[in-house]
Parts: structure tokens; sequence; C-alpha cells
């Protein structure tokens, strides 16, 4: 999800860079290993790289681009009640203006059982800490997404990076108790080396694409315990009651 010049921006490092296309193709093998039969929309795929992988998906972005199928709003979704089986979304809940209300949205277009799926950035002591010296967006800790009123006039090219963990981490009582109708299946934390040592989508990159499936082997094991304290990614799977 983005400005258009970003997004191209961000498919010609894409191209260049098969280190970050491995390691974006085990975020992409997580969510589709996470999907349950049925129809899939994706939100925020203005990229066009999910959709490359689940390709009968409905793909849409607020914004046109040439991969898309939709233009639409994630808060304001234009498909009736219970249309998708699936909702997924990589890198986008973390630049929604108003976080609670797309949630909502997800689980009315979601029939019973259909699984609301993302991967985001976390915030751990590591993650922190590199996102506030090298990364571009924001990382605010004391933001609050569940206050829609102080969220109205957010543009959308806005992004926190820190609310994927201040919804599914610190507020996942408030979540349950806002947004009853989804139900947390899993939060994992994980993404220790492979993601920052790739450099992301900044020109340069640290790591060889050798390494990318043994490293990422290595902090599949290690995740459970450094995931926490060290982990860049965030992966929620909440399912539709």
């Amino acid at each position: 999800m983005g400005n258009p010049r970003r997004i191209e921006t961000h498919r010609a490092i894409w191209r260049r860079k098969p280190s970050l296309r491995a390691v974006y193709q085990d975020y992409f093998d997580r969510i589709k290993g996470s999907v349950v039969p049925g129809p899939v929309l994706e939100i925020g795929g203005g990229s066009g790289n999910l959709h490359e992988q689940l390709p009968h998906t409905i793909s849409c972005d607020i914004q046109w681009t040439r991969w898309l199928d939709v233009v639409a709003d994630a808060h304001a979704l234009p498909f009736r009640d219970g249309a998708f089986a699936n909702v997924v979304m990589l890198d986008v809940f973390h630049h929604l203006s108003e976080p609670l209300r797309f949630l909502h949205e997800a689980s009315r277009v979601l029939r019973p059982g259909g699984r609301l799926i993302m991967i985001e950035p976390n915030v751990s002591l590591v993650s922190w800490l590199a996102f506030r010296l090298f990364h571009e967006e924001p990382v605010d800790i004391y933001d609050d997404p569940f206050d829609l009123e102080a969220r109205k006039h957010q543009s959308p090219y806005d992004s926190n990076q820190a609310i994927p963990f201040l919804v599914f981490i610190r507020g996942i009582e408030r979540l349950r108790t806002l947004v009853p109708a989804l139900r947390i299946l899993s939060v994992e934390r994980f993404g220790l080396w492979a993601y920052p040592l790739s450099g992301g989508f900044q020109r340069w990159s640290l790591l060889p694409l050798a390494l990318v499936r043994p490293i990422l082997t290595l902090e599949n094991h290690l995740a459970a315990w450094l995931g926490p304290i060290a982990g860049f990614r965030l992966m929620a799977v909440a399912e539709h009651r």
C-alpha cells in the first residue's frame, strides 16, 4: 500500500535483489500455509508480489496499479458480508489510519471460519533500535491505535510500524473486547537476521542468496525464544467466529 512512485521504486529494487525475494518467499509461504479453502481478498496489493503467489486472489489497494483487481479503501470494502474465506495482507496494517475500523470491516467480509492473516513489522528491543536508526517509517510505541476519533483525519500514506505490536501484543485484550467477531488463533514474532541483513527495500544488502535458507532455518528454530527480544516480524492469524 502506498504512493505509486514508491511502489515502482520498490519493484525495481525487488527485481535487483534475489536475497530480498527469497526472504519474502518465506513470508508468502507462511501466508499460503495459513489460508483456508475459499476465495481470498488481498488488502494493499499495489506492489503485486503476493498476488503472484496467490493468483486467484482478488487484490485491492487505495490507488490503482496494473496488478490490482479493485481500487478500494480498506476501511470501507465494496464487498458483501461473508464474501471471502480469507483476508490477507503483507506490510499494510501499519499504514492503516483506523486499524480498529479495518478489523471490523475485515470481519464483516469474512465468512464464519474465515481467516484474517497478516505479516507486519514487529517491535522488539533490537528491531525498535534498527527501525529508529535506519528505517524511513516512524515507530511510535505511545500511539493508541484503538482511538478512532483521534485517527479520523490521518493520511492513508502515514504509517507507524508499532501499530501491529500495539494491537496484537500489547493491546490484545482490548482487541478481544472491541472486535469480538475475530478470534485470535496465533501471534508469532520471528525474523531475526535474514530480513535486516537483506536491507529490506533499501538498495544495499549484506545477505548472499546462498545464506538465506540456512539462516531462515536457524531463525525458525530460535524464534520462540528470541522473537520477542529480537524479532523484526509479526504474523497474526485471526478467525471469524
